[in-house]
């Protein structure tokens, strides 16, 4: 038996969550380079939190995520503006599992994404039908990561003490 394997292209999706207020936002790009981050980062300034004074931004260490793509984007007062308003924190390396974030895509791989899509027009509205579905539902992570269960995971990060 043979297969032959047909590739339609390839999307990059950013998501947003804010796991408390059950509520989440995928945007769909063609590409995942500095200039599509901050346009995000803009996104959750201008759109999303107009009036919040500092929205913080909880996401991994990948190579566009810093606040020096703001300054690629846009025009270095427009990039100050706009990062004046975000407050950055990383989750360590090789610790995605800790971004709730990444707990939603879990959720849009096995709910939307589990089958072939044939093209980007179909995923971006799959997944706006997702999404408005999840916030409909007010759909919340219940994350729950003790500190007992801290200290075996993460054992390295903790300082031993012996007496």
């Amino acid at each position: 038996m043979t297969f032959e394997y047909e590739r339609n292209g390839t999307s990059n999706l950013f998501m947003f969550s804010e796991p408390l207020a059950g509520w989440r936002h995928v945007e769909v790009t063609d590409r995942r380079t500095k200039k599509d981050y901050a346009q995000q980062m803009k996104y959750l300034v201008d759109v999303k939190y107009p009036e919040a004074r500092k929205v913080t931004v909880i996401q991994d260490q990948l190579n566009t995520h810093k606040p020096s793509s703001l300054y690629e984007a846009f025009e270095a007062a427009e990039a100050k503006r706009i990062l004046d308003k975000l407050d950055f924190h990383y989750t360590p390396k090789h610790g995605s599992w800790l971004n709730m974030a990444e707990i939603e895509f879990g959720v849009l791989s096995r709910q939307c994404l589990d089958r072939r899509i044939p093209d980007k027009e179909s995923l971006i509205q799959e997944i706006a039908a997702w999404e408005e579905r999840r916030n409909r539902d007010n759909c919340k992570i219940n994350w729950q990561f003790k500190t007992t269960d801290a200290r075996i995971k993460l054992k390295r990060l903790y300082p031993s003490i012996q007496s």
